[in-house]
């Protein structure tokens, strides 16, 4: 791994005005575009793919692999669609990307739909975040104007219409088939697979959705090349990417960094945990993937490193929380969310989300019965693996990994309320009384 922190995605936030072109240019911005435009759009594919570029949003596939099985042959338009839905609790890296620096994600959007072929391309962003949906519109607005969207872009031929596209507020439409659906006017809600989206998705035809970060990554790959993308990360993930720490820190916010740094590192990075404190428990990638301790520090935060323990990367989201925090009342908060972001076609996610939610309510007022906590992980295996999205496997997630390390703590909630047992206004971090 080479330097802790490597600034490249976030190497121009703190730029004046960063959001406009002409900052973005100054930085060395859509050299990357110029690049691409020299080279075969298979070229470019087989670049990002020999980079080793995974994807950012969660599940970590090859990107370039991905932009690969997009069948060229088929006489139907190419679609590019980034997934800007970003809403799981602790998820914070693409909407500070898109507000500070919105032509990188441009840029990326560009290079990436001439690799595959597609003459129109969306950017689907959450829509209750009205000011990233403002800035990225007016970094389209000004990209058209320096022709580096329309037709004949940079005098290379290549025509590209670029659509900015605000959802409709669900956290199921960041399951990319839910997001198709959306995008093309219907209910968010998954599809089964197969067909896949590169073969038939947007409006029947082929389709490429990738994350915010991926598609941000790729003008850097496209400027330096791919051996100085490689010469970060580890063997099997490269590169760099952007870690968020929330919660019990000292200096929470977006830390980007070589793949494969620890959460140790980043927490001394980041100023520890809260003084006077000690770390209890983290999400290594958001809310959906289960939790680790404070055993589990030098733990690489890479796609192998945590898939060993169990775990997965994620979205990067590191909820940092102390030991005041009682597990019982976060993991309810957790479930509470899946339970209403739902989109109720799958039986086992539709009420086993609810089953959950009620029983963990029992348990955090101390009105459990014995045997609840068992009856928990039970519900819980009859729901993961039985979905057509990841959404219940996330909730399922959280639950089990959380039972697993803190069992005796469930257990108190067949006597005492969580709050008795560790009063919430302990682990605020704001100054007022906390409610249970």
């Amino acid at each position: 791994m080479t330097d802790t922190l490597t600034p490249v995605l976030t190497r121009n936030w703190g730029t004046d005005r960063s959001w406009t072109l002409d900052a973005y240019r100054a930085q060395g911005g859509y050299a990357g575009l110029k690049q691409a435009l020299t080279m075969s759009p298979k070229a470019v594919t087989d670049l990002v793919k020999d980079a080793g570029l995974r994807g950012r949003g969660g599940a970590g596939f090859p990107t370039g692999l991905k932009w690969s099985f997009v069948p060229q042959d088929n006489p139907n338009p190419k679609y590019l669609v980034v997934n800007g839905d970003e809403s799981e609790p602790g998820t914070c890296k693409d909407i500070p990307l898109m507000m500070a620096s919105p032509h990188t994600l441009v840029e990326g959007v560009i290079i990436s739909a001439y690799a595959i072929n597609a003459h129109t391309a969306f950017i689907y962003i959450r829509g209750e975040v009205a000011h990233p949906i403002r800035r990225v519109r007016a970094a389209v607005r000004e990209a058209y104007a320096a022709g580096l969207l329309g037709a004949n872009i940079l005098g290379s031929g290549y025509d590209l219409e670029l659509i900015v596209h605000a959802g409709a507020g669900a956290y199921i439409c960041g399951e990319e088939t839910a997001l198709l659906n959306s995008l093309a006017g219907l209910r968010g809600q998954p599809r089964l697979r197969p067909p896949f989206p590169a073969v038939a998705g947007l409006y029947a035809s082929p389709t490429v959705i990738n994350n915010v970060e991926s598609i941000a990554t790729v003008p850097s790959i496209l400027a330096y090349g791919k051996d100085w993308f490689q010469s970060m990360g580890t063997e099997k993930s490269k590169g760099f990417t952007i870690y968020s720490l929330s919660g019990h820190v000292a200096r929470p916010g977006q830390y980007e960094a070589p793949l494969g740094i620890t959460m140790r590192e980043l927490l001394e990075l980041a100023g520890g945990v809260r003084a006077g404190h000690t770390l209890k428990f983290f999400t290594p990638g958001g809310s959906s993937t289960p939790i680790l301790t404070a055993a589990d520090l030098d733990v690489t935060l890479d796609y192998e490193g945590l898939a060993a323990k169990g775990t997965m990367l994620g979205t990067k989201a590191m909820q940092i929380f102390d030991e005041t925090v009682s597990v019982v009342r976060t993991t309810r908060r957790w479930v509470d969310f899946y339970k209403h972001e739902s989109c109720g076609k799958c039986t086992p996610c539709r009420e086993g989300t609810w089953w959950l939610a009620q029983i963990l309510a029992r348990l955090e007022a101390g009105e459990g019965e014995p045997g609840d906590v068992d009856k928990l992980v039970s519900v819980a295996s009859s729901i993961g693996g039985r979905s057509f999205c990841p959404l219940a496997d996330g909730a399922v997630a959280c639950v089990t990994s959380a039972v697993k390390h803190f069992r005796e703590e469930f257990e108190v909630g067949y006597t005492t309320p969580a709050w008795e047992h560790l009063p919430y206004a302990q682990s605020t971090l704001f100054a007022k009384e906390v409610r249970p």
